[in-house]
């Protein structure tokens, strides 16, 4: 019995380990973003406890093998994790003095190496109680570790694509943290130990009382405080949140529609920027948007008579679309895939191609290489225009300079359009490009100060229009699918975007 039980117990470990580093982007991402910087943390924090407890586990196990002291690992890392649900904010707030890159890491390490570092002595030790004779110490490990590893394997496709989307990272959490005591218990239980029958019903009590608690922290909705909607899809961390007088919706944690609760018009500058594409065309025609985020972009087309085609990745983002921010089935025909998947398959051509995919702390990167952009440009009608929305620190911020240099290779004209009036800040360029001229192109001076158009003319698209510019390429690099740093340029907008939320939550006494 004592073999196999050790081939389960280091099965649920490993399968943890893997388990709790996926988690670990869900749990800090919505604060941090998703970004290079938190997967390093996280894979450097769970590399550095696993060392850690590989090495401790086999000097203590040297000290004396017993099967109740593998489980009293168990049980310390389960009640850890546990623990992680209501101790996460605190944890956040401590880590915050230290600058968003470094408290990443601080907060990473208060969170997962504690609970990684006892299951990383599991192993070792489950080897020091298997292996009875020297000349099977090597099958014994190599056993041991690749159950360990079957484990983490399994995990991980499970976490990823099932339990995350259909029970949310609390309560999974703290089923992994259940998992883990109640395996130990069982150990305990077999030993018949009075101590350990005693610390693993005590450890038991601790791990189900918080599955009876009907609201875990962070996992609902609380429509008083104004958070409508919490959804954790297999993407992203989903939020819907009314604040201010507008409606927002942030995907782990980053704010990409802001609307208006009534009418849901479009609050955000880089949408009106993105409307003036449309008057570039004396007549509607047929527009595909990649990145669908609220639909403001898709309803506004709409609006103007335009044919519109949507792609968006994530359904969740669709549906939340659809129930808070009025997007209607007549608005846009939405295909829900991979946005270069859709132009592969796809015969149709486009007046004008809107990619606006951001993700929650970078562009992907697969959608702004030359080699996508020239399935772009095939799929653009003679006139037609691409709109790429990017945000950036400054306009001149080497990420526009990069993606106009990658222009270049397939468009022979291209304009800036900068949503935002200080060129030295953050904010949102949207870049256009076409093989028409696009800086006087059919008169468009013209149309912007044409009577018949003031209506469609706010004081964002004049601000907008005025500041217009022709982006040099000068010195950036072009980016393809062999190389594209543009996830790590991201970075820096990140740092400035991310600081300047927690500033803007913590003025508004506002809840992540």
């Amino acid at each position: 019995m004592n073999n196999w039980y050790l081939y389960v117990l280091v099965f649920i470990a490993g399968a943890a380990v893997l388990a709790v580093e996926i988690l670990g982007t869900r749990i800090l991402g919505p604060f941090y973003g998703v970004s290079l910087f938190l997967w390093s943390a996280l894979i450097t924090v769970t590399l550095a406890a696993l060392s850690v407890g590989y090495a401790i586990g086999g000097r203590w196990a040297d000290r004396g093998p017993r099967l109740d002291r593998l489980c009293y690992l168990m049980i310390g890392a389960g009640l850890w994790l546990l623990l992680i649900p209501w101790i996460k904010r605190p944890v956040l707030f401590i880590a915050e003095p230290f600058g968003l890159r470094l408290a990443v890491l601080v907060a990473t390490l208060i969170l997962f190496a504690p609970p990684l570092t006892l299951l990383g002595m599991v192993s070792p030790y489950a080897i020091r109680l298997r292996a009875h004779h020297l000349d099977e110490v090597g099958r014994t490990a190599g056993d041991l570790y690749a159950i360990s590893t079957v484990g983490s394997v399994l995990a991980a496709l499970a976490t990823g694509f099932f339990l995350i989307p259909n029970i949310g990272v609390s309560r999974l959490i703290l089923l992994i943290g259940l998992a883990l005591i109640l395996s130990a218990v069982v150990g305990l239980l077999a030993q018949r130990s009075t101590k350990g029958a005693w610390v693993g019903a005590a450890a038991a009590i601790l791990a189900l009382a918080p599955l009876t608690l009907w609201k875990l922290p962070g996992e609902r909705s609380d429509p008083r405080r104004g958070l409508l909607a919490v959804e954790q899809s297999a993407y992203a961390e989903l939020r819907v949140l009314d604040m201010q007088g507008r409606r927002h919706l942030l995907i782990d944690g980053g704010v990409h529609t802001i609307a208006d609760p009534l009418s849901f018009a479009s609050s955000y500058s880089y949408v009106a920027a993105i409307d003036l594409t449309r008057l570039y065309f004396g007549t509607p025609g047929k527009m595909l948007l990649v990145g669908l985020g609220g639909g403001s972009v898709a309803k506004n087309f709409a609006a103007a008579g335009w044919a519109v085609d949507a792609v968006e990745i994530d359904p969740a983002v669709v549906d939340l679309a659809r129930r808070y921010f009025g997007l209607e089935p007549a608005d846009a025909s939405v295909y829900e895939m991979d946005g270069r998947q859709f132009l592969i398959g796809s015969d149709d051509r486009y007046d004008v191609i809107i990619m606006d995919a951001f993700g929650s702390s970078s562009i992907p990167f697969h959608l702004v290489t030359v080699e996508s952009f020239g399935l772009i440009a095939a799929h653009l009608a003679e006139d037609g225009i691409l709109a790429i929305n990017v945000e950036s620190v400054g306009w001149l911020d080497r990420i526009v300079r990069s993606l106009s240099a990658t222009l270049s290779q397939h468009f022979k004209y291209q304009l800036a359009l900068p949503a935002f009036a200080d060129p030295n800040e953050l904010g949102n360029v949207i870049l256009l490009a076409a093989n028409r001229d696009l800086a006087q192109s059919a008169g468009l001076d013209a149309r912007l100060t044409s009577a018949d158009l003031e209506q469609l003319m706010t004081s964002q698209r004049r601000r907008v229009w005025e500041n217009r510019f022709v982006p040099s390429p000068s010195g950036a690099p072009v980016l393809t699918d062999e190389l594209n740093p543009v996830d790590l340029w991201s970075e820096a907008v990140n740092f400035i975007a991310r600081k300047d939320l927690h500033e803007y939550f913590e003025e508004h006494h506002l809840s992540w």
